[in-house]
């Protein structure tokens, strides 16, 4: 049956247009109007029951009054061919008992038999291109890939990674540790330079204690002598 020839129910859109965007869900609605005198139970029902989700998807229309059905449609993870889609709904509908409601529904009322009119409305599934879907898949994954080599190529010259950070480490660390050795060896120069001075205070004293009561050097001097001067020769060499 076509849209707004049915006996029991007028069914408006006579098609179910969905906005197709890639990895996200998708909605639309019907609306289901008694134009009859009595009570009017319906069911949809769908080609593809695992992709669909329909609220309510039984129920009564009272005299005179219309139900919204929304029908939602599962995140899609690829664009079928030419965006065309094989999928149907069908809305049964039927004459209820007065003052039926949905919980006096069951699936024996919609049974063909003899004497029983039982109308069905046909429905198609059609995808409506949003901004994004509508380029082909090629164009859609280089447009994709451009922006985040962009991005990139932003988070690089603005922001250090992580190769680049572990290697710049160690080049700040060696200015702060070459300033220590070179602090540490200027100390021990500073130091050696002192006991230098102290062992010459002291051996310029023997040398003189020396000549009042030897009239010349001593072996002890002579000791010392060369004492300070492997001392002095390795402080040197060292610094």
């Amino acid at each position: 049956m076509s849209a707004g020839s049915a006996s029991f129910l007028e069914i408006q859109p006579s098609e179910l247009a969905f906005p197709f965007e890639l990895l996200k869900q998708s909605s639309c609605s019907m609306q289901l109007t008694n134009k009859t005198d009595h009570y009017v139970a319906f069911k949809v029902k769908t080609t593809n029951p695992k992709q669909y989700c329909v609220r309510p998807n039984i129920g009564v229309v009272l005299p005179g009054s219309t139900c919204d059905v929304t029908v939602t449609m599962q995140a899609q993870r690829e664009a079928p061919p030419d965006m065309q889609c094989k999928d149907k709904f069908l809305v049964q509908s039927v004459a209820a008992a007065n003052s039926a409601t949905t919980q006096d529904i069951n699936a024996e009322m919609f049974n063909k038999v003899a004497g029983k009119v039982v109308e069905e409305f046909k429905l198609r599934v059609v995808y409506v291109p949003t901004t994004s879907s509508a380029l082909p898949e090629d164009s859609e994954q280089g447009s994709s890939a451009r922006p985040f080599a962009q991005e990139n190529g932003t988070h690089n010259s603005t922001m250090p990674q992580p190769v680049s950070r572990s290697s710049a480490e160690p080049t700040k660390e060696r200015p702060t540790e070459a300033s220590s050795v070179i602090s540490k060896l200027t100390e021990e120069k500073r130091a050696a330079i002192q006991q230098n001075q102290k062992l010459r205070h002291e051996l310029e004293l023997l040398r003189k204690e020396s000549g009042k009561s030897n009239g010349g050097f001593s072996l002890t001097f002579l000791a010392i002598v060369g004492l300070l001067g492997i001392i002095v020769g390795y402080i040197l060499k060292k610094t």
